[in-house]
């Protein structure tokens, strides 16, 4: 029987890169984002190789997720891997001048969310005693950086859920996996600052930033991992890229 995975953040980046990946691992997909037409077009490219179902919802709404993780089908409720992938980050800048909507799009999305997906999913883990989740965190998790303070503080966050999570979850046979990417040429700078593609553009001048797909690479290996072995942190850094905020331009 193949495995089922529920993916946030699926419509592009590394929870895009990760469905490509598992589909051609043969791993049957619950594919999650808040655009229906994004969903509907990895669906399409995906569901020749495996069974792709899609659930549209923002993370940030617990109402949503609570009812659309609820209203799978009981054969879609058998999930065996969870990738907590959706997540943000918007501005950059010192503490008193930050966007006070800025740290609630952030702490809402890669905090309170991933916290929603867990505790809509974790339970139908339980049940049948066994699970495999995946928290995207980040190096901002592990190192804090100039104007970053907010967003590294959420990515802390995940850190130390990954662990808590690792606590409670072992005993009863689910996995917990932390994965913290540093620089990713995905959407992701454009997003924080606000679609202006020059400034996005220049974090990746220079050097050549990890791809999505490098992450999904070890996505994959983790849940691939054999029954005896949890592969609990993963850092990734670009070849050029020694801290988080230290890369060797060209």
């Amino acid at each position: 029987m193949s495995r089922i995975a529920l993916i946030t953040g699926a419509t592009s980046g590394i929870g895009k890169a990760t469905a490509e990946l598992f589909a051609g691992a043969g791993i049957d997909l619950i594919l999650c984002g808040r655009r229906q037409e994004r969903l509907d077009e990895v669906s399409a490219e995906l569901s020749a190789k495996v069974n792709v179902t899609t659930l549209v919802f923002d993370v940030r709404d617990k109402g949503a997720v609570m009812a659309m993780i609820g209203s799978l089908p009981d054969d879609w409720k058998n999930i065996d891997i969870l990738v907590n992938n959706a997540g943000n980050a918007h501005g950059m800048g010192s503490l008193d001048a930050g966007d006070t909507d800025d740290w609630d799009a952030m702490i809402d999305g890669n905090v309170k969310g991933l916290l929603y997906v867990s505790k809509a999913v974790i339970p139908l883990m339980l049940e049948k005693g066994a699970g495999h989740i995946v928290n995207i965190s980040s190096i901002a998790g592990k190192q804090t950086y100039v104007n970053g303070a907010v967003y590294c503080a959420s990515k802390a966050a995940v850190e130390v859920l990954s662990e808590g999570m690792r606590l409670d979850l072992t005993q009863h046979g689910i996995k917990v996996t932390n994965v913290a990417p540093g620089a990713v040429e995905t959407e992701f700078s454009l997003v924080r600052f606000k679609g202006d593609e020059s400034r996005a553009e220049k974090v990746y001048e220079g050097f050549d930033p990890l791809q999505a797909s490098d992450v999904a690479d070890a996505i994959l290996y983790a849940v691939n991992a054999p029954g005896r072995v949890t592969i609990a942190d993963i850092t990734i850094l670009a070849a050029a890229q020694s801290a988080a905020t230290t890369i060797h331009r060209k």
